[in-house]
């Protein structure tokens, strides 16, 4: 697949690659452009998108061969999802050793930029206050600090209970450290010239035999 684009697993139902920071999974209306999705499809002479990452984020996406796999993918995602495990170089630094982020999110329809609101004691996440709310929670866990350009920034694992569109980005910028890089959720610095966001790991069980299937994706040099 060229340097672009990494496959990191294929069988008879489904590829899974390692992305690059800067490529669109997928095209809504450009067919010219360059994604994942068209490399692949040119590749296995078919290919089926099963979730996305941000053009910006690189790391590990799923592809289904057919149709039956993708649906069978997509309907039981959340079920069938073990482990989203993420890396971000965050800025500021931040104290705490690890932790939870749970809030309501809501995308602006104008904007697509997503907001946070607090969960309420005694909110019940599958009954939001709004019905254009939902709920999302990531468990935050710090690798490391760092100072790059004067500049102090923290590394920070994060695992997804739910997996909410830009969910890492508005957590992040909700609690006053942004992703570095991130200009669309309020970032002032940009030090390693791309988003500082990865999908590191992904778990899920397999939709046709029942494994659990395991997969990790170095963070890429620059953001080391």
């Amino acid at each position: 697949m060229g340097k672009r684009l990494k496959i990191v697993y294929e069988d008879d139902w489904l590829i899974v690659v390692n992305k690059p920071s800067g490529l669109l999974s997928m095209s809504a209306g450009h067919p010219e452009h360059e994604t994942a999705y068209s490399m692949l499809y040119d590749y296995a002479d078919g290919i089926y998108i099963v979730h996305r990452l941000d053009r910006d984020t690189s790391g590990l996406i799923v592809f289904a061969k057919d149709e039956d796999t993708k649906r069978a993918l997509q309907d039981n995602w959340d079920e069938a999802v073990k482990e989203r495990r993420y890396f971000a170089i965050l800025e500021g630094h931040i104290d705490d050793e690890e932790g939870w982020i749970e809030s309501w999110m809501y995308e602006h329809p104008k904007s697509l930029k997503v907001h946070c609101y607090p969960v309420n004691k005694g909110d019940d996440r599958n009954r939001p206050p709004r019905k254009d709310w939902k709920f999302a929670a990531s468990h935050c866990r710090t690798v490391r600090h760092m100072e790059k350009n004067g500049q102090k920034y923290t590394c920070v694992e994060f695992n997804l209970e739910t997996g909410r569109k830009n969910q890492i980005r508005a957590h992040s910028a909700w609690i006053g450290h942004p992703v570095a890089g991130d200009r669309k959720y309020d970032a002032s610095t940009n030090p390693f010239g791309r988003l500082a966001l990865h999908a590191q790991g992904l778990s899920f069980i397999h939709p046709w035999t029942g494994k659990v299937m395991k997969f990790n994706a170095d963070i890429p040099k620059e953001l080391r």
